[in-house]
């Protein structure tokens, strides 16, 4: 039997980036300039302010974080709080910042940006290896969001929001080839958000509009499953806790609707499926 409830006592203004590591839930409130860790088991949340609207978060192999907003890619001292920069590669389009990215198996750091005006095509997702040279990876793009590896390594998965599908490329050395549509969201009239992967290589898209998070088989392109979540703004996705068998949901606030929840960190238990170990930047 499905559970789902809110567990978090923040209430984000627009939570996105869910990623589980060491035994805590990473996420960030973009517009709130936050990066908030959720620990399931004593109930302890800590918030870092980072002075910028902030897409997503990731951990580094040798400690702390990374981090990727308005000013471009940083790293995040979890103890002090202190940010260092590392690359912008678009400080001349203040209508565009970082959005969603995760990293590769290999211990690359892929994080796209967004075009806020909604250009069509004025976006890219990059590429940040260990040595931290900065790389565009795949553009033109118009809302970079979700990002996974398969469990082989060898697949990438990756959505830019407005085409309204899921589009796969061959993974190798931090280069995609082969592009090619996998998944058509088309029949969830809402925008496909932040996306995860489970052990059985099905993904799991948050629907932003949508108040669902919806799970696709790529070999087939067919939805498998549906979880309903009690916010519209469904934003981002992420497998955690014991066994990684609970998957935590970020939301953000409804700019019209009046919603209990809204902005608020969900888990959802019981779907009786597995998530994969998430991947740290190696540099």
């Amino acid at each position: 039997m499905l559970n789902i409830e809110p567990v978090s006592t923040v209430r984000a203004r627009w939570g996105e980036g869910a990623i589980w590591w060491k035994n805590a839930l990473y996420y960030v409130d973009i517009e709130g300039h936050q990066v908030h860790r959720y620990d399931p088991a004593s109930g302890e949340e800590r918030s870092w302010n980072v002075g910028q609207r902030v897409g997503t978060v990731v951990p580094r192999d040798g400690g702390g974080l990374v981090i990727a907003g308005d000013h471009g890619l940083l790293f995040l001292d979890e103890e002090t709080g202190e940010l260092s920069p590392i690359a912008d590669p678009e400080p001349d389009k203040p209508d565009n910042r970082f959005n969603d990215g995760k990293c590769s198996p290999d211990g690359r750091f892929f994080a796209g940006t967004i075009s806020l005006v909604k250009k069509t095509g004025d976006a890219k997702l990059y590429r940040l290896d260990p040595d931290l040279t900065l790389h565009e990876a795949f553009g033109p793009v118009t809302n970079s969001n979700g990002i996974v590896w398969s469990a082989d390594g060898k697949t990438v998965y990756y959505i830019d929001t407005p085409r309204r599908e899921i589009l796969a490329f061959d993974y190798d050395g931090g280069h995609l080839r082969n592009l090619r549509s996998v998944v058509s969201t088309e029949a969830i009239d809402a925008s496909p958000d932040g996306m995860t992967i489970d052990s059985d290589d099905r993904l799991w898209v948050a629907f932003c509009h949508g108040g669902c998070v919806a799970c696709y088989d790529p070999a087939t392109g067919e939805e498998v499953r549906r979880v309903e979540i009690p916010a519209l703004e469904t934003t981002s996705c992420a497998f955690g806790g014991p066994g990684l068998a609970d998957l935590y949901v970020t939301t953000g606030v409804h700019a019209k609707v009046q919603e209990e929840h809204g902005g608020r960190l969900f888990v959802v238990r019981g779907l009786g499926v597995k998530g994969v170990e998430a991947n740290a930047f190696a540099g």
